[in-house]
């Protein structure tokens, strides 16, 4: 029986678990949190910090597992690639590309030196040094980790007085203790955040999206849902394809699900903004499943178990998709989650984490959201009018 070693133990974990398990293999849970959701479904656990990667590589030879894998889960990205790399397993690329893509100041130095079109940007360990450049940077800016995932520790900068403080914010969530400051580009329409696959460096399957924010959650920058198709014109989805399969090649990066954002700025510019080797969370590959039946989780999951993997082709969507990620917006205790009648039959699946009573917080991070709707609608019109009066269709109730 092959054995394949999971990364992170979030509920965003569970359809790889189900995927490995219709395969017949055997799955190893790892993360340093014995209570995480995952680790109910997989046939081992093991407390390891995945973000130390020579503990993680000495479990994993001890386990001799056949394969790697962190989904969805961006602290375990590199220790995946470096364990892979280390025990001459089925990898997402070079170690060192996945550094650089998981890095967001390296991965800004990289696309500007090799010709992207890239904002204002850098990254830095030191305050000081940070307050020294304010002049470099067009503003507004926008402040984040350098390491981390789910909008955690992101702010907008409007003027520089305030800089300092989103820099420690972005610092009290990096791993690293290094952050990045980089224009904020306006974007023309709506940001793309999905998932694209390549095989053997060559994008088989790339998705372009638009992704929606909740201007009264904690943090306004925490996505709060998500449709297909994009908003984004042909033009520019083209270019970035383009540019996204340039980026593979210079990466020499192989076979691997990606998790992609993307913006057309009012500059009438199409930009690249990060690209991670891993599934997004936020469930985004199982949405791209239902719309256009591609199966980028079972594929992963046969690659890095040495299996031969199906064609992966790009399709259309089936129709006009749409994902809320539901959410409080202020802390409280939870009471229901209401639906309009009038969606009601609109609703594809519909996935509750929590029951009656459970404390909630502000949405100030992905991590607090709970749970998801997933929605196919006829028309890009519909999915306008639900998405943009979401209060009227759909509500988490407080008590």
């Amino acid at each position: 029986m092959k054995k394949l070693m999971v990364l992170g133990g979030s509920r965003y974990a569970l359809p790889v678990i189900k995927a490995a398990h219709d395969l017949g293999i055997y799955v190893i849970t790892c993360d340093y949190l014995p209570n995480n959701i995952a680790h109910k479904y997989s046939d081992e656990y093991c407390n390891v910090s995945i973000i130390d990667k020579e503990k993680t590589l000495e479990t994993a030879k001890k386990l001799n597992i056949d394969g790697i894998m962190s989904f969805a889960c961006d602290p375990g990205v590199i220790t995946a690639a470096y364990v892979a790399e280390q025990m001459g397993l089925p990898n997402v690329g070079p170690y060192e590309s996945v550094c650089i893509l998981q890095n967001k100041g390296k991965f800004r130095e990289f696309l500007a030196k090799h010709g992207f079109t890239v904002p204002t940007a850098k990254g830095y360990k030191n305050v000081d040094e940070a307050l020294k450049d304010v002049e470099m940077f067009h503003w507004p800016v926008i402040v984040k980790p350098t390491d981390s995932a789910g909008s955690k520790g992101v702010t907008r900068v409007d003027e520089p007085r305030n800089l300092k403080k989103s820099i420690q914010y972005a610092l009290s969530y990096s791993h690293s203790d290094e952050f990045i400051i980089e224009d904020f580009i306006t974007q023309h329409g709506y940001s793309s955040d999905t998932d694209s696959f390549s095989i053997d460096g060559e994008l088989k399957f790339v998705s372009f999206d638009c992704q929606r924010f909740d201007r009264d959650a904690k943090n306004p920058y925490t996505p709060a849902a998500f449709s297909w198709p994009s908003s984004m014109t042909t033009e520019h989805q083209e270019e970035l394809k383009n540019e996204i399969q340039r980026l593979l090649k210079l990466l020499k990066m192989k076979t691997a699900v990606y998790n992609i954002e993307t913006r057309e700025g009012t500059d009438g510019k199409a930009y690249i903004m990060e690209m991670s080797p891993r599934g997004g969370g936020n469930r985004l590959a199982e949405c791209l499943r239902y719309a256009t039946g591609v199966d980028m989780i079972t594929n992963m999951v046969k690659y890095s178990v040495g299996l031969p993997i199906d064609e992966i082709q790009q399709k259309p969507y089936n129709g006009c998709w749409a994902e809320i990620i539901l959410h409080s917006d202020e802390p409280g205790v939870f009471k229901e989650l209401w639906i309009s009648d009038e969606i009601a039959e609109d609703v594809v699946e519909r996935d509750l984490w929590i029951e009656e009573g459970t404390a909630v917080g502000g949405f100030e991070a992905a991590n607090e959201a709970i749970g998801t709707l997933v929605l196919r609608f006829d028309s890009q019109e519909r999915i306008e009018e639900v998405l943009g009066n979401q209060n009227k269709y759909v509500k988490v109730v407080l008590k």
